[in-house]
């Protein structure tokens, strides 16, 4: 199989470059100075253990591969907010043997959130939803850290929706587990990407104050979670439970430092901090924001903390710009409005 990883930010680059380092066949998608460092220096891996590069195939899109083969898997490892764009641009192209990417190739999302499997499913008759548990960073134009070990990340596959055959599964999964991953198989991964989003919550509001500490920064990141079990529960939907989820993690991801690399944030804090313009907000906090409206449970903490984090990407503030003092004020305006 060839590996197509369409993003190769943190996820996608960490992913791609493990499974190269595993001997697969690994394709980037990457645009602007990211990729002219991919092809440049090649796709470097931060670790604790050390630097590795990879020498890769880089395309700016699909136009670039002309024909796709049949062997190829997509990696959707884009930002759902990118997620449409992606998908339009793959699903389309013609595969060798005939029919379309959309029509042939499987697609495996890679990504937080919950939607991304459900927008795939319009334009892909194949599609794997990925619970990605992964510490990574996007370090620089070119440069990935995982600070991960013994493993580099535990990947939760299953096909979308749950029950249909993926005849891909067990040979994806073989290859991810020799290139320093565990790939478990449940029969529904949707469970374990909603329990993925409850950890989520609290991204926004590590972009807003930066570093999640102090008794006022915790109890907004319980009361973030709180609101959202609240509202999954109002809904219907079964998630895996935190105690599961620590079994199955147990010791064999541990972060350690990456030398020569200082502890950043989780991914929102990441993406405000490269001065993007638009961040994950709408589809983590705002997914709770519109289950709460469908199902009448009031969620006064996701919507500020969704409206503030688009509204810093917007101005293009950096992370940290306010204090939780100031953030309580927002929220507790937005719970009386």
């Amino acid at each position: 199989m060839r590996y197509i990883v369409i993003g190769t930010g943190a996820v996608g680059g960490t992913v791609g470059a493990r499974l190269a380092g595993g001997g697969r066949e690994v394709v980037c998608v990457a645009r602007g100075a990211h990729r002219e460092a991919l092809e440049r220096d090649g796709l470097r891996l931060v670790t604790p253990e050390g630097e590795h590069a990879y020498r890769l195939p880089v395309v700016g899109g699909p136009e670039e591969l002309g024909e796709l083969r049949a062997d190829d898997v997509l990696l959707l490892a884009v930002k759902s907010q990118d997620t449409v764009a992606a998908l339009d641009a793959w699903a389309p192209r013609p595969v060798a043997g005939g029919g379309t990417a959309g029509e042939r190739l499987p697609v495996l999302c890679l990504q937080n959130g919950v939607v991304n499997e459900r927008v795939a499913l319009r334009r892909f008759a194949r599609v794997v939803g990925v619970c990605v548990w992964m510490p990574s960073t996007y370090l620089e134009a070119g440069v990935v850290g995982a600070g991960g070990v013994p493993l580099t990340g535990i990947l939760h596959l299953g096909s979308y929706p749950p029950g249909r055959p993926e005849p891909v599964l067990d040979a994806v999964a073989a290859d991810l587990r020799a290139s320093r991953f565990d790939a478990p198989l449940p029969e529904d991964v949707m469970p374990w990407k909603y329990a993925k989003l409850l950890d989520n919550l609290p991204n926004a509001i590590e972009a807003l104050l930066g570093p999640l500490e102090g008794p006022e920064a915790l109890a907004l990141v319980a009361e973030a979670r709180a609101e959202g079990a609240a509202v999954l529960a109002a809904a219907g939907i079964v998630t895996v439970g935190e105690e599961e989820a620590r079994r199955v993690r147990g010791e064999r991801v541990r972060l350690l430092p990456v030398p020569g690399v200082p502890r950043g944030g989780g991914s929102t804090w990441q993406s405000l901090r490269r001065g993007a313009s638009s961040v994950e907000a709408d589809w983590l906090n705002g997914e709770i924001v519109l289950l709460g409206r469908l199902h009448g449970v009031p969620t006064p903490v996701n919507e500020t903390l969704r409206a503030l984090v688009n509204e810093l990407a917007r101005a293009g503030g950096g992370p940290g710009a306010y204090t939780p003092a100031g953030l309580r004020e927002r929220i507790e305006a937005a719970a009386r409005a």
